[in-house]
């Protein structure tokens, strides 16, 4: 049988998944301890060949992830899995691969969430649209397909558990520095490069921690499982808890039941619960959200299709790639901050902020796509990374998107 190869693609309601969808394809969210993408190539065993996704994501441009493709192009040589990027595959399908056949790929409910193709059973195009609804047979498949991408955050915690649990079966028992406490019936997994310094507990009393290549715990911290710090991530100290930090964040608790995508600045106090940061985000000195109401309601949280009832009684902020914040800033109860805004003073913002607004709380205007590349640039610089060309033209696509498609200022 022929190698298979993967195609994550972005149907209409994952294209929806703002704030996050405007400035890159649903497969490079994090979730758990890797990327969505991530998981499916080692789920399926599949090199991830590209990204079926908008138009104006053409030219996304990561360290490590696969580029944007023009189109579906059916018949390729060898087989190709074509997957939904909201879908979360059990780790268990890893014994199944090669028995999967041309066709639909089901989910227990019957959903088609992807497609086999082996060059003569190409996918229909609804596929990658609105989906496909009848089907005759296919393979069945194990996982979660999300609706939601707020749903990210309350599954998280389990998701740790899960691919920590998929990737060492047999832990080790950890080799701890002297001075660093462990309590819990969990494991720790530590990299051989990772540092625990003196003066850290290890919580694993409800859940797993795993520190990747190149992780730094500093002293004063206490990290509680479930918890992912990625590779080259530092945490700098007080209680941190149900984390995923994505690759070369620098982080300080209170930091709670969140994930980061990368390259997220979060070093100064301040509590941030229930939240996703995207990559590129800085939240300055004491930025704080609330994740939970004084009358213990249910969230409500806006979308491109208009505010809807997240149904979750705890939910903090979602913040896109590129946002920054200055000292003090406060969030309300489910606030989505548009990627690209660069927001500061005394007062609250409102619970949406359309991408790449700049100012305070009550005078919001227009972020100048100019000076958003100057200080994007100026800060991916400070890590010695480059913004290439392609993702320049990228961006600029997804400012003029935001302005035309998500609200102006």
């Amino acid at each position: 049988m022929s190698e298979l190869s993967l195609i994550l693609f972005d149907d209409n309601l994952a294209r929806q998944w703002e704030p996050f969808a405007l400035t890159r394809p649903v497969g490079e969210l994090f979730f758990g301890t890797m990327t969505l993408r991530a998981r499916a190539e080692t789920v399926f065993g599949a090199t991830c060949i590209g990204h079926l996704t908008a138009d104006h994501l053409a030219g996304f441009s990561e360290e490590g992830a696969p580029p944007v493709l023009e189109k579906v192009s059916p018949g390729q040589s060898g087989r190709v899995l074509y997957l939904s990027s909201r879908f979360v595959p059990s780790w268990s399908l890893r014994e199944s691969v090669s028995g999967l056949i041309p066709g639909a790929l089901l989910d227990t409910s019957g959903a088609v969430v992807g497609w086999v193709d082996d060059g003569a059973t190409a996918p229909p195009p609804e596929l990658f649209a609105d989906g496909v609804t009848q089907t005759a047979g296919g393979s069945a498949v194990e996982g979660v397909l999300l609706q939601n991408v707020w749903e990210l955050i309350p599954l998280n915690p389990e998701q740790i558990g899960r691919d920590v649990e998929a990737l060492f079966p047999a832990p080790p028992a950890p080799s701890l520095p002297a001075g660093v406490y462990h309590q819990g019936d969990h494991p720790v997994i530590l990299h051989p490069t990772a540092i625990v310094e003196p003066g850290t507990l290890l919580d694993t009393s409800h859940g797993p921690i795993w520190l990747d290549k190149g992780a730094t715990v500093r002293s004063l911290t206490r990290l509680a499982g479930p918890a992912y710090i990625g590779v080259d991530s530092t945490v700098l100290g007080g209680p941190v808890e149900a984390v995923s930090v994505g690759p070369t964040c620098r982080v300080r608790g209170e930091l709670a039941e969140s994930i980061c995508v990368g390259y997220v600045n979060k070093q100064h106090d301040g509590h941030i619960g229930h939240a996703y940061l995207g990559r590129w985000v800085n939240l300055g000195a004491e930025t704080t959200n609330s994740d939970l109401k004084n009358n213990y309601g249910t969230i409500r949280l806006w979308t491109p299709q208009g505010t809807v009832d997240t149904g979750e009684v705890k939910m903090g902020s979602l913040v896109g790639d590129h946002v920054k914040t200055g000292i003090g800033l406060l969030l309300n109860t489910g606030t989505v901050i548009g990627a690209g805004s660069n927001l500061y003073g005394a007062a609250m913002p409102p619970t949406y902020v359309p991408p790449f607004s700049w100012g305070t709380g009550d005078q919001l205007v227009e972020y100048r796509l100019d000076k958003f590349l100057e200080v994007a640039e100026r800060a991916m610089s400070r890590r010695k990374v480059t913004l290439p060309a392609s993702a320049r033209e990228q961006l600029g696509r997804a400012w003029e998107r935001g302005r035309k498609v998500l609200g102006t200022m």
